[in-house]
């Protein structure tokens, strides 16, 4: 089980850029930046762990388009035994932070020059987690009856193995193979 609660976190501030030097150059002029940050909260709800990859800043007429990949794992849950787990996933960036901001766009580069990736990537993070992680491909979920993680081993309740609602049929297929000899 991991337990994130005792983790130590790159603080969130580090991707809040200053892009006031991309500002004050022409339209056309790009830098290209790379990130490799150990593990960044991005909110209370998300987590990020060994954030990597290239992104390219490039100054355009309405303001800096950010374009790049980014591997992490998100900090998530398996969906059969809800065990904590990190999830693969490739954030592909591409968003316009508009200079000067305005109303009208998510994103926007402040008056002061920052421009904070977090929201873009908390957004990215949550669309690019999968519906269905498991801890392992072959996990076998928890117990119906009692909760119990059956990938710690089996637990001691009595399963039917027959659903209710065909519960008669079952006991007329009984009856069938009792009447016909062998």
């Amino acid at each position: 089980m991991i337990n994130s609660q005792h983790q130590s976190f790159v603080n969130n501030r580090v991707l809040r850029l200053n892009v006031g030097f991309l500002l004050a150059e022409g339209v056309g002029y790009q830098r290209d930046l790379a990130l490799d940050l150990p593990r960044v909260r991005l909110a209370e709800d998300l987590i990020l762990d060994f954030l990597k990859g290239d992104l390219r800043l490039s100054r355009n007429s309405r303001g800096i388009l950010v374009q790049g990949a980014l591997q992490s794992h998100v900090l998530g849950e398996c969906s059969r035994c809800l065990t904590e787990i990190f999830v693969p996933v490739t954030l592909e960036v591409e968003e316009l932070f508009t200079y000067p901001p305005s109303f009208d766009s998510s994103y926007s580069v402040d008056d002061t020059g920052i421009l904070d990736l977090a929201p873009l990537l908390r957004e990215e993070a949550i669309l690019a987690v999968p519906m269905t992680a498991l801890c392992r491909p072959d996990c076998a979920g928890l117990c119906p009856e009692c909760g119990k993680n059956l990938n710690e081993g089996i637990c001691d309740c009595e399963h039917d193995t027959i659903d209710p609602r065909l519960a008669v049929l079952r006991l007329r297929l009984d009856d069938e193979e009792r009447i016909e000899p062998d």
